[in-house]
């Protein structure tokens, strides 16, 4: 998607893409990750997820990124938390207990500012973005959390049907851009219920990521 689409979404508050739950599939597969307590987390494109409530509830330190600061200052105002604010190179920083979040291009974001991570949770920031921005956001990932497990959802259905976001990405293709890096193994799949605008028949997939000796 276009940054200014997506900003202009946020502003004009165009966001039913915004699950008002915690996703169940996070709930019902996160322990796949096999992570102790007070592990970082990663969150691309988080947007305001209430994910980010239950991992933290959990007693899990997360970290994201996410382009719409009008997302960010309403995720810090649902978990009731007053941000410390700082700018980082291109990106602003807010930050709380256990919590930080970046504010800007996901390709602006380094490893150094980022810092270590123990896991990846990519819910749906894959499919948010189109083909030839995939592939440069999957090298992107390797370099920010290279060998780091990852938890990732995606859709699945015929793209001829939808050009837009989120888009259509299977397990072949997750193959193309991490097959080198990780074993990839399909936890689970679930028909979206009333799927998507124009589309009838979406299955939403989760798969583990992983390195191949883990």
């Amino acid at each position: 998607m276009e940054k200014h689409i997506w900003l202009e979404r946020w502003e004009n508050g165009q966001t039913g893409f915004h699950i008002d739950e915690v996703n169940p599939l996070l709930v019902k597969h996160f322990n796949q990750l096999e992570l102790p307590l007070a592990s970082r987390i990663f969150v691309p494109l988080c947007g305001k997820t209430h994910d980010i409530d239950w991992l933290l509830s959990k007693g899990y330190c997360v970290v994201g990124v996410e382009l719409s600061e009008i997302a960010v200052k309403e995720l810090f105002e649902q978990l009731g938390e007053k941000p410390y604010i700082m700018q980082e190179g291109e990106l602003i920083h807010y930050s709380a207990e256990n919590l930080d979040i970046f504010v800007g291009d996901i390709f602006a974001l380094t490893p150094e500012i980022l810092g270590n991570v123990d896991a990846v949770y990519d819910r749906a920031a894959i499919v948010a973005l189109p083909e030839e921005m995939r592939k440069n956001y999957s090298r992107h990932m390797l370099s920010l959390a290279p060998d780091t497990p990852q938890l990732m959802t995606t859709v699945v259905y015929d793209q001829s049907l939808m050009n837009n976001s989120p888009f259509s990405v299977d397990g072949e293709e997750l193959k193309k851009h991490y097959g080198a890096h990780y074993t990839i193994t399909k936890l689970d799949e679930m028909s979206v219920e009333g799927g998507l605008k124009q589309v009838k028949e979406v299955v939403e997939y989760v798969w583990l990521l992983k390195e191949a000796s883990q």
